[in-house]
């Protein structure tokens, strides 16, 4: 029997993070839970209580603690980054953070995105940009996110890391985001489905997938980031097909917009990862074509009978004119336009 490991899991409040406290109590680990207190964790664990953006607080809560893994499920920006690593230096063996496709975002490739893409190493990091302005953090969510790596992969002071690059994630009765559940609503309606000219497909990873990898990577001991993603990649039409397939009286209307918001997955640019890196370290995904229709069954059935639900929207237009200035600091690439796809969803 293996050695029950001290495992802290920062955040893990819903979705695929208490997936993973789940996965990880299972095994017999010791399972500590960092939070704001905004809800309690499952039995079986240490609640501890703090702010992670307060460095004095975060300390004082975690006292003399050592762990052999820390997952963070809730960094988003450099500046969390830059507190975790001085914290938590020294006091674990690995550091695994939950990372998302949206650092390839101005990666636009007609074929699939390895790690290699955006090395951490070359990010640039401004710590004095406005990150805790929720607007500006919103509107640069993947910018943050690559912030956040890059500061974890900076040499000095020693912390081996993983950054975890979560592919978009569908699944699960408790799926709190909205996103497919707009399609389902629309379907049954027969509202139109607001789609770029040019749509681009999408890789793809169910909700218990992600946390069955997060879980395996906490067993492992390779560092750096990786990509998580089942194979394969879909299209807006095929999600609708899937969707449509549980609603025998819905009807799938795709309207082609130049302009404006669209439905939350249909995007102008590739967000396709290659996932070799896992499967060559161990780690065997499955095919997003498998278990879609039984992601897609468990939206399709909630909801009023012939009300749809407005998209979810993208806060990026509404910030253009009081960001633009400071999103030209951060990249030299033009900035895509995105519609929300794996925010905050653990």
């Amino acid at each position: 029997m293996e050695k029950a490991r001290d495992v802290l899991v920062i955040g893990g409040n819903r979705y695929f993070g208490k997936r993973l406290i789940a996965r990880l109590l299972a095994a017999g680990d010791r399972v500590t839970v960092l939070n704001r207190g905004s809800s309690a964790p499952p039995a079986g664990v240490v609640h501890l209580i703090a702010d992670r953006d307060d460095e004095d607080a975060l300390r004082a809560a975690l006292g003399p603690r050592t762990f052999d893994v820390v997952v963070d499920q809730v960094c988003y920006t450099p500046r969390q980054a830059a507190i975790a690593r001085r914290v938590f230096a020294g006091r674990t063996g690995r550091y695994v953070m939950t990372s998302t496709v949206e650092v390839y975002e101005y990666e636009d490739s007609p074929t699939l995105v390895s790690e290699a893409a955006v090395d951490p190493l070359s990010v640039r990091v401004d710590l004095e940009l406005p990150w805790d302005e929720p607007e500006f953090l919103d509107a640069h969510y993947g910018e943050g996110k690559r912030q956040a790596e890059a500061v974890f992969a900076a040499p000095e002071p020693e912390l081996p890391y993983v950054a975890v690059r979560v592919a978009h994630v569908l699944g699960g009765a408790d799926d709190f985001t909205g996103r497919l559940q707009h399609y389902a609503d629309r379907i049954r309606a027969g509202e139109p489905i607001a789609v770029p000219a040019n749509n681009h497909p999408a890789t793809y990873i169910h909700v218990d997938e992600i946390a069955d990898f997060l879980f395996w990577t906490v067993g492992q001991n390779f560092t750096g980031p990786v990509n998580a993603a089942s194979h394969g990649m879909l299209t807006t039409e095929e999600l609708c097909e899937a969707i449509a397939a549980h609603i025998p009286s819905g009807r799938t209307v795709l309207r082609t917009v130049e302009l404006g918001e669209t439905s939350p997955f249909s995007f102008t640019r590739g967000y396709g990862m290659d996932n070799s890196r896992a499967e060559k370290l161990g780690y065997p995904f499955g095919d997003v074509r498998r278990w879609l229709p039984q992601a897609a069954g468990q939206r399709a059935p909630i909801g009023a009978r012939g009300t749809a639900r407005p998209a979810p929207t993208d806060p990026r237009p509404k910030n253009d004119r009081s960001t633009k200035t400071q999103r030209s600091s951060l990249s030299n690439s033009p900035s895509p336009t995105r519609t929300p796809n794996n925010r905050r969803v653990n």
